[in-house]
């Protein structure tokens, strides 16, 4: 799963500044599941929670339990949560990063996932949903490739340019992403309300 992961530098060649139709706040290095995360969406930034509420969904906000921070992207075309959204709800999430965990003891041992290519951002396939006044997505993972599978079983859905095009137009394609290249290093441990760039250094005693 992808449960925690680095905000896009906003400064990057690879973003059209038109696209973007909110006002960016500070970079984060510690994204986290319910907050506010950059979509691009129908060609332009945007902010939508991460966590997706289905538009079916009759509760409050608070009686949604379901983790509905990933979907498996052999799965959510049949799950009832993303059924809709995989119809109509394609999106995009960029991200500087991401991590992952290892070991068995408390703290386990964080490691942070990088673009291994030309681009600097990691575009995930995401999916939204519109519940009342509130856009909210969800990130896609796959089946983890040879450059991630040491460290973990599932990656997010990382696809280039003409993955994302394909994803975009509605491809039931299961493949996407299977082909993305990271690189990783162990950071050094790092607590839920933790911020700012050093928790990208490397943690040399990993």
């Amino acid at each position: 799963m992808c449960g925690r992961y680095v905000d896009p530098n906003l400064r990057n060649t690879e973003f059209d500044m038109s696209q973007i139709k909110i006002n960016p706040i500070p970079r984060r290095f510690n994204v986290k599941p319910t907050q506010d995360v950059y979509v691009l969406l129908n060609g332009e930034l945007v902010w939508a929670r991460w966590g997706l509420i289905p538009a079916w969904h009759r509760g409050e906000m608070k009686d949604w339990k379901a983790a509905t921070i990933n979907a498996r992207i052999e799965e959510a075309a049949n799950k009832p949560s993303f059924r809709g959204p995989w119809r109509n709800g394609r999106c995009l999430i960029p991200a500087g990063g991401y991590y992952e965990w290892t070991g068995d003891k408390t703290p386990k041992q964080p490691h942070l996932f990088q673009s291994d290519g030309n681009e600097a951002t990691l575009w995930f396939a995401g999916l939204i949903s519109q519940w009342r006044d509130l856009l909210t997505c969800t990130i896609m993972t796959r089946a983890a490739n040879d450059s991630v599978e040491p460290i973990h079983d599932r990656m997010p859905v990382i696809l280039d340019t003409n993955e994302r095009e394909a994803w975009l137009g509605g491809a039931d394609d299961l493949s996407l992403g299977a082909e993305a290249r990271v690189r990783h290093h162990p950071v050094r441990r790092f607590g839920i309300g933790d911020e700012g760039e050093g928790l990208l250094e490397p943690d040399l005693h990993g």
